[in-house]
């Protein structure tokens, strides 16, 4: 009888990690090579993917990185290419690659709207075009897209990433329909609010000692009272790269504390003497 957790193994396999000179993206990347996998990734800056390989030695991960920009699919397809030559057939996908501008929609400009439809849409088009007719040969795949809570919720100032990540989840279904004939599992990760030096400032004590109002607000809308880590989201990540998630396509999957499972409380309400100082929890990584 086999083993259930020889399911979850990656050896083998080859997976590209979009975005992963930092942030999300590299928790996901780390992930992945723990569990077998031979891990690539690409970043749209040299500088970044220099520092990021060094950060994957000091862990023991050799994970090759190089340029690309996802939002030009020649640039994708050169990309593609490459990583057929050295490594073989890419068996998995995650589209993490993403950016977000703060901006009121009636003063973002054109130019900031498209950038952002560009990179968080677009992209995921154009490198899971990519890697599907491979995939295909093969005889099946992983496709995990970056989603996000604004897949499901509005938000003030954030209309091009909200209707990015929306048009993502349904990229994500529409992957599944059409492709999961051919044993491709195209599925989304769902991050809730997580807790990382980027986000250190939203989460920062006033002066006085006094929570930040945003802090406050994020914990009393989140059964769990706290924010996330990084590293909460690897498992996820490796369950739906293996075997063990083929019969689960098309569905986004949030790692968010219960937040969008909850209506909230008062945050006047909160026990602020229970909760818990991420900042000094020593898994945080940068969120991308």
């Amino acid at each position: 009888m086999a083993n259930v957790l020889d399911s979850f193994s990656l050896k083998g396999k080859t997976a590209w990690v979009t975005g992963a000179s930092y942030g999300l993206g590299m928790a996901y990347a780390e992930a992945l090579a723990q569990a077998g996998a031979t891990v690539v990734f690409n970043s749209s800056n040299e500088e970044r993917v220099s520092k990021a390989i060094a950060q994957y030695r000091a862990l023991g991960l050799d994970i090759y990185g190089a340029v690309c920009d996802v939002t030009d699919e020649n640039d994708v397809r050169a990309f593609v290419s490459d990583i057929e030559d050295r490594f073989g057939t890419i068996d998995i996908l995650i589209n993490n690659a993403g950016i977000i501008r703060r901006i009121p929609m009636t003063e973002m400009s054109l130019e900031e709207w498209n950038r952002v439809i560009d990179v968080d849409l677009t992209g995921p088009f154009i490198c899971s075009k990519a890697v599907i007719p491979g995939m295909i040969k093969k005889g099946g795949g992983k496709i995990i897209n970056a989603c996000s809570m604004m897949s499901e919720f509005g938000r003030e100032t954030v209309s091009a990433y909200a209707a990015a990540k929306g048009g993502l989840k349904m990229l994500t279904r529409n992957i599944c329909s059409e492709y999961g004939q051919y044993n491709i599992q195209c599925n989304g990760i769902g991050p809730g609010y997580i807790a990382t030096p980027q986000t250190a400032p939203l989460r920062a004590k006033g002066e006085d000692g006094s929570m930040n109002p945003f802090d406050r607000f994020i914990r009393s809308k989140t059964p769990a009272q706290r924010w996330g880590h990084a590293d909460e989201l690897k498992g996820l990540a490796v369950f739906l790269s293996s075997p063990a998630s083929d019969f689960i396509n098309g569905q986004i999957i949030y790692i968010d504390g219960g937040i969008s499972a909850y209506i909230g409380q008062d945050p006047g309400n909160l026990d602020v003497s229970k909760l818990q100082d991420e900042d000094e929890d020593n898994s945080v990584i940068v969120k991308d």
